[in-house]
């Protein structure tokens, strides 16, 4: 059986809640028929982030670690291709930490590519009838932070793990007083079961247009 860890974050930038959280939970407390799912949420805080991560992924000893963020305005799930070497907030984490071009890792490589079948993630999620694209950045705040030592832990200390990183969008209670896209979080819960059935049963990618042109 595959053990697969979910990750999601507490709620940040004056949000009430975090949906990547809510769906996190929501899929561990019914996960896909034979995959067993483990569920941590993460500080909205650098540096405490990685830490709580590498305390739940020593804790659950996944095969699969599949790290999930909100991205408010975007319109659908975004399964995220590469995490690179740099913090730059641009609004403060939760303990009012704003770090500026500094190194996630110090040292490490400029960027990793996640180890999910990027694409194929997407394709599960649009047959299912929800909204998927890939994306190209994670950002430069905590999802990105998070995104990038999950896979530097991978490539220097757990060469077996596979994981990568998927940003959903607001809920609409987060948006009753702004026009900006949301999907509920039974959508995007099942959307990520989507992704973990297709991370944990195939890891070669299908070869698809999945490209930006900025």
């Amino acid at each position: 059986m595959t053990r697969v860890l979910l990750t999601g974050f507490e709620p940040f930038g004056g949000e009430s809640i975090n949906p990547s959280w809510q769906a996190v939970r929501a899929v561990a407390v019914d996960p896909p028929q034979g995959i067993d799912v483990h569920a941590a949420q993460l500080p909205c805080v650098f540096g405490d982030a990685i830490d709580a991560l590498y305390d739940a992924v020593r804790e659950t000893e996944p095969d699969l670690v599949v790290c999930v963020g909100q991205a408010g305005g975007r319109p659908q799930l975004t399964v995220e291709r590469v995490a690179v070497n740099i913090d730059d907030a641009v609004i403060p984490d939760n303990l009012g930490a704003r770090p500026v071009d500094e190194p996630v890792v110090p040292g490490g490589p400029a960027a990793y590519f996640a180890t999910l079948p990027v694409k194929a993630c997407v394709a599960a999620v649009r047959d299912a009838g929800l909204p998927a694209a890939v994306s190209q950045t994670a950002g430069t705040f905590v999802c990105n932070h998070v995104f990038y030592a999950l896979m530097h832990l991978a490539a220097t200390e757990r060469p077996g793990l596979r994981g990568g990183f998927v940003h959903v969008p607001y809920a609409p209670e987060q948006v009753t007083d702004r026009a900006l896209p949301s999907l509920p979080v039974a959508a995007v819960a099942e959307g990520l079961r989507m992704i973990v059935i297709t991370a944990a049963h195939r890891t070669e990618d299908v070869r698809a247009v999945g490209g930006a042109t900025h």
